[in-house]
């Protein structure tokens, strides 16, 4: 996924209210000025929210919108980390289309936001003749608690989320009516080595992962190179039980 439009570096105030974030950037006339930008983020954000952190802003391409510009990345140390969680559809569906995630290769056709389930609408499906169907529903992934520089693990969620605990259920409900169903963890970073679930912020989304898994429900992860131009993905990473 490349930026449709150059980025805007600046220098985090605060973020409140979970959808808003002040920032400071370089005007125009070369003078600071604050502004207050889009968080598309509803999680607890854990280390990514630090303020004097850099960060990266997208500016709002549609003239009318109240809020004219999107935070789209941090930097921790030296890795950029991407918290538009948005964005991982799209960088699955690009990826998926272009042969770069090996398990899920060989369909014809891949649609997004089909209608299923409890009135759900799955991420990807993917179909091809003579094969089963397979939905894929995607998680964006960004928390990392460890201190390790390099390597560590990536975990999700970072937030109670009782809608994921839901997906994985009709995940299950899929496989049993004979499709095949896949959940996938995209990383928006690439400092981690391995990512596990963070059970002691969701055990019930813990105990949904696993019945899933037990039902036949299959689980991928991949990190992602994040830069100021571009997101994609670069590797597969192990997932630990």
């Amino acid at each position: 996924m490349n930026f449709p439009d150059p980025l805007i570096r600046g220098r985090l105030i605060k973020r409140y209210k979970r959808f808003l974030s002040d920032i400071e950037i370089i005007g125009p006339n070369g003078k600071p000025r604050e502004i207050t930008a889009h968080c598309p983020n509803p999680g607890a954000m854990t280390g990514l929210a630090d303020p004097e952190s850099e960060v990266w802003i997208s500016p709002a391409r549609n003239p009318n919108r109240k809020l004219k510009f999107t935070w789209e990345l941090i930097r921790v140390g030296t890795e950029m980390v991407g918290i538009n969680t948005s964005h991982p559809n799209g960088i699955a569906a690009e990826a998926v289309a272009a042969g770069q995630i090996g398990e899920l290769d060989g369909y014809q056709s891949l649609r997004r936001e089909v209608k299923y389930g409890e009135n759900s609408r799955i991420d990807l499906l993917l179909e091809t003749e003579g094969r089963p169907p397979c939905y894929v529903e995607i998680k964006n992934v960004h928390l990392k608690r460890d201190a390790a520089l390099t390597g560590g693990l990536a975990e999700f969620p970072d937030s109670v989320t009782a809608r994921g605990a839901k997906h994985l259920r009709e995940l299950g409900h899929a496989v049993e009516d004979g499709s095949r169903a896949v959940m996938l963890y995209i990383v928006q970073r690439n400092d981690c080595d391995r990512f596990r679930l963070a059970e002691d912020i969701d055990p019930k989304y813990v105990d949904a992962f696993r019945e899933a898994r037990r039902l036949g429900v299959e689980a991928i992860c991949y990190a992602c190179e994040v830069s100021p131009e571009s997101i994609h993905i670069v590797r597969p990473l192990p997932i630990d039980v």
